[in-house]
C-alpha cells in the first residue's frame, strides 16, 4: 500500500487511531517560510472534537510534536515530521470487529485486502483520526500561500436537507473569510446554521448519524495553472480530496446543477474588469479545460452519514460465515461535517500549493 501523495511537494500520513501516535512527513516545502504557530494549532483546534452535543466524547489534545525540519518554528528545507500522540483509546471496543463486520466501514473490505492483518482499533489507518496529520501539513501550506495572496475559506453547505446559503461573489469577501475560519460552526447563514445543530442533536438522540456537504472556495490562484486530461486542476483536487474518509462526492463550480441547465445558463460570460479578463459568472468553478481562469475555484464535498451508530442493524461475521445483527458502541460523532471543514481547507490548501510550485510556468515563491 501507499499513503503518500503529491508531485513537488510529498505527504506521507502514518499511524492508525490506537496506535501510540499518528503523524506526517511533508517533503518538498521552500526553506525560510515563518510558521505562526499559534495560527497552526488554532487551525488544528477547529478540527479536533470539543465533546458535546455535535462531536465524538473522544478528546485527543492533537498537540504536533516537531521531529525535523523546524527551526525555530522556520522551515529548514528538509523533510518536516510532525507525531502527535494518541493519548484517549478504547481499543477493546473493537476486538469484535475482525471478524464481525461493521456497515460502511472498512473491517470486511480492509480484512481481504490485508489477509486479515489490518489494524481494525477504532478503524486502524482507515479511521477519520488520521485527519488530524493531514490538517497539520495543509496548515503549513495554507499558511505560505496566505502570504502570497491566496486564501481559502469553506462553510458547512448542507447538513441532511437543510441548506446554507452558497458562496457568491458579494459574500466572498475577506470579512466573511476571517469569519467562517474562527467560527465553531462555519455557516454563512446563522438561522441554518442553528436548524443544523438542533437536526444533528436530534439524530444522535435517536441513536443514529447524518450526513452532509461543505463548499469550499480558493481565492487568489491565478489563471493559467492546470493542465488538461490527467493532471487537470479537479484530477489534483479529486485526488486528494477523496483521500478524507467518508467523502463520497466532488463536484466543482455549480456541479451537477449544470445537468438541468442548458448552455446559455451554464455558460460563464467573459467580460473585462479593472483592465483583466474575468467571467460575470463562476458556474464552472474558476476552471475550464482542467486550467485556473483567475476567478475562485469553488467546490463542494459529499459526507455521508458517520457509519458507526448505536441502532441495530444487520450484517456478517466474515470469518465464520454467519448473518448477524450488530448495535456498535464506543465514541462516535453523529455527524463529521462539522470537524472536516479544517480537513476539506487543508486538502485544498495542500493540493493549490503542490499545483503551483510543480507548474512548468513557474511560480514565485518568494
Amino acid at each position: 500500500m501507499s499513503s503518500t501523495w503529491g508531485n513537488h511537494i510529498k505527504i506521507s500520513i502514518w499511524g492508525e487511531s490506537h496506535s501510540e501516535s499518528i503523524g506526517v512527513v511533508v517533503d518538498g516545502l521552500p526553506s525560510g517560510e515563518q510558521i505562526d504557530w499559534d495560527e497552526l494549532l488554532f487551525f488544528m483546534e477547529r478540527r479536533r472534537s470539543q465533546g458535546g452535543a455535535l462531536d465524538t466524547p473522544r478528546k485527543e489534545s492533537d498537540l504536533p510534536q516537531i521531529q525535523s525540519g523546524l527551526l525555530n518554528h522556520i522551515t529548514c528545507g528538509t523533510p518536516i515530521c510532525a507525531l502527535i500522540p494518541n493519548e484517549n483509546t478504547r481499543s477493546k471496543d473493537y476486538s469484535l470487529f475482525s471478524q464481525v463486520a461493521r456497515p460502511s466501514h472498512a473491517d470486511y473490505t480492509g480484512a481481504l485486502r490485508y489477509n486479515g492483518y489490518n489494524d481494525i482499533r477504532g478503524g486502524g489507518h482507515f479511521s477519520g483520526r488520521l485527519t488530524a496529520p493531514l490538517v497539520f501539513a495543509g496548515g503549513l501550506a495554507r499558511q505560505i500561500l496566505h502570504r502570497r495572496g491566496i486564501s481559502i475559506a469553506a462553510h458547512i453547505a448542507q447538513i441532511g436537507t437543510i441548506w446554507d446559503d452558497p458562496f457568491t461573489a458579494e459574500n466572498l469577501t475577506p470579512q466573511q473569510i476571517d469569519v467562517l475560519n474562527h467560527s465553531f460552526f462555519p455557516v454563512l447563514n446563522a438561522q441554518a446554521g442553528e436548524q443544523m445543530q438542533a437536526r444533528i442533536t436530534q439524530v444522535r438522540s435517536q441513536k443514529d448519524s447524518i450526513g452532509g456537504m461543505i463548499q469550499c472556495a480558493v481565492l487568489g490562484i491565478p489563471g493559467g495553472y492546470g493542465d488538461p486530461l490527467f493532471d487537470s486542476v479537479e484530477s489534483r483536487l479529486s485526488s486528494l480530496l477523496f483521500s478524507i474518509p467518508a467523502v463520497k462526492g466532488v463536484s466543482f463550480g455549480d456541479g451537477f446543477a449544470l445537468c438541468s441547465m442548458v448552455g446559455s445558463e451554464a455558460n460563464d460570460p467573459f467580460s473585462i474588469r479593472d483592465g483583466k479578463v474575468v467571467t460575470d459568472t463562476n458556474r464552472n468553478g474558476g476552471i475550464l479545460g482542467g486550467i485556473t481562469t483567475g476567478m475562485p475555484v469553488v467546490f463542494q464535498c459529499a459526507f455521508k452519514p458517520t457509519a458507526s451508530i448505536a441502532k441495530e442493524q444487520k450484517t456478517v461475521n466474515f470469518v465464520t460465515k454467519e448473518e448477524t445483527t450488530l448495535a456498535i458502541t464506543g465514541r462516535h460523532d453523529p455527524c463529521i461535517v462539522r470537524r472536516a471543514v479544517p480537513v476539506v481547507e487543508s486538502a485544498a490548501a495542500l493540493a493549490v500549493l503542490d499545483l503551483l510550485l510543480s507548474s512548468d510556468r513557474g511560480w514565485n515563491i518568494r
